[in-house]
Order: structure tokens, then sequence, then C-alpha cells
């Protein structure tokens, strides 16, 4: 982690990543590999904000990432490790013999000039990717796919790994980073070993305009708003909130308020729920 000379009183605390260690120098993105792309802020097609707190933030180009596992048996070369302002983890910039370009989710171990290999008969080794099935229990594996041929759709945050604790039958189970236990297709294919940029969740904001250059606005307290706002508005100074249980602006409750719906189609796949409020 990097700190700073506490030049400022929101200087003091303000943490960032060392992006010299970790990232190729000097690199711009590939040309044919981005792409402009509309940020909606929070709103659906209507216009009405349905997600609060988005807006604003630093314009960003957005990076074209492959998380397919389409290009089999053809070893890649990681020609630098870059970062990507659309997503925590970095990514990786692989030439392939026949002079393809794509962008891929960096491990933790990936390094200029490494090679990678997609293949189902690829060493199982950081980098590389196949089958969850020939993956043995303590595995690490992230851009995991939900199914076969569906490219990776889960694991793909900063320093996340799911781990392969068991392989039964046509399913292998693994143990997510939220602790939830659930079985996957083992036929589905990911890469092995952890994402990168592990010390993202370390990082220290420090101030309130970073969070802006960030597209983070700012959260007001409930009861802070007029009565019309929110049920905990109005009032003379502080008040308890006057409620029976606690609820949002909308009047649905929080704080332990199951939402889940029970009929998921998933819900077959989970063995183990992640820890909660409910289930310790």
């Amino acid at each position: 982690m990097k700190s700073y000379a506490p030049t400022t009183p929101s200087r003091r605390h303000m943490t960032g990543i060392n992006y010299r260690k970790v990232l190729t120098y000097g690199v711009k993105p590939e040309k044919g590999l981005t792409a402009g792309r509309k940020r909606h802020v929070g709103r659906n097609s209507a216009g009405r904000i349905t997600v609060r707190h988005k807006g604003g933030g630093h314009k960003r180009v957005y990076r074209i990432v492959s998380f397919a596992y389409d290009k089999r048996d053809i070893p890649g070369r990681v020609a630098s490790i870059e970062y990507d302002p659309n997503r925590t983890a970095f990514i990786a910039l692989v030439i392939y013999p026949d002079g393809e370009k794509r962008y891929v989710l960096a491990g933790r171990e990936m390094k200029k000039d490494s090679v990678i290999l997609y293949s189902e008969k690829a060493p199982v080794k950081p980098g590389n990717a196949t089958m969850l099935s020939r993956m043995v229990p303590g595995t690490y594996v992230y851009n995991i796919e939900f199914k076969p041929g569906g490219g990776g759709r889960m694991i793909r945050s900063a320093g996340s790994a799911a781990e392969v604790i068991a392989q039964e039958g046509k399913s292998t189970t693994l143990k997510m980073p939220s602790k939830e236990i659930r079985k996957v297709n083992s036929a589905a294919w990911g890469t092995v070993g952890a994402l990168s940029n592990e010390e993202h969740m370390f990082v220290t904001i420090g101030k309130a305009g970073r969070s802006r250059w960030l597209g983070i606005r700012p959260t007001v307290r409930g009861t802070a708003m007029n009565p019309v706002d929110h049920p905990y508005g109005g009032g003379e100074g502080s008040q308890p909130q006057g409620t029976r249980r606690p609820k949002n602006m909308w009047g649905k409750g929080t704080r332990g308020v199951k939402t889940r719906n029970k009929k998921k189609y998933s819900q077959q796949f989970i063995l183990k729920r992640r820890p909660t409020k409910q289930n310790g």
C-alpha cells in the first residue's frame, strides 16, 4: 500500500495502491480492444433514477475483456499488465501466435512475458484454464462458468478466488469468497489461481472528492430528511426512528429481512448459504 504525507487533513489517512510495482509502465490501452461506453449512472431506460448515489466520475475508456474460454490449445504470451477503471482487478493483454490480441483478467501471479494456456489438458497451474473436473480439492480458481461454454461469470473482482473442496459425479463443489458452498457443473471451465490487486479492499479513499472521481454521489441519512421523503424524517433535532421495525425510504423492511426468492433456479445448487445475521 502507498501512504501519503499529511499535507492536508484528508491526505493524512488516505492510502492507495503502488501501481508501479505491478503494472507495466508506459503502456497505453490497446486501441483495437477499447470502445466508448455511456454510463447510465443509476438511471433506467426512462431516465429515472433506480439506483441512488451514482453519477459524475472521471471519464472512462471501456476495455473489451474476454471472459470466454474459446481460444483453446494455443499458448498466449502476456504482453502487459494494465489498469482497468471499469473493474477492481487488473487486466492482462495476451498476444497469441496467430497475431490475435485479447484482454483477460490478470491473476495474482501473472507477469509480463508469462505464458498462459486454455486447454482440456493444460497443466493445473496459475493462469491456465481448464475444466473444473481436473482440479483437485484445495485448488483456487476464478472467472468460473455457470454453464459449460457460457464464459466466466463468477469470481471476477480483485483478490477473490473460489476453492475447490470436492469432486462428486458430474458436479464440483466450490467454497465461494462469501463462504457460500455451492455445486457447479464439472464440465464448466475456470482459471487456476486468484485474481490480482488483492490490496484493493484495504484502500482508504480519504476524502469526499475522491469518491466523486469514482462516480459515487453522497448518501443522506433518513433522519436528516423531511417526513415526505423518508419514514425517519422530520422533528426538531435528532429523533428516534419511531417505527415498529427498520425500513428504507420506500417503507420496505431492512436489517435482516430475507429477500432471496426461495424458488430461484440456482437454489438446488447451493449446499450452504453464506453467513448472515440469521444463520451466523
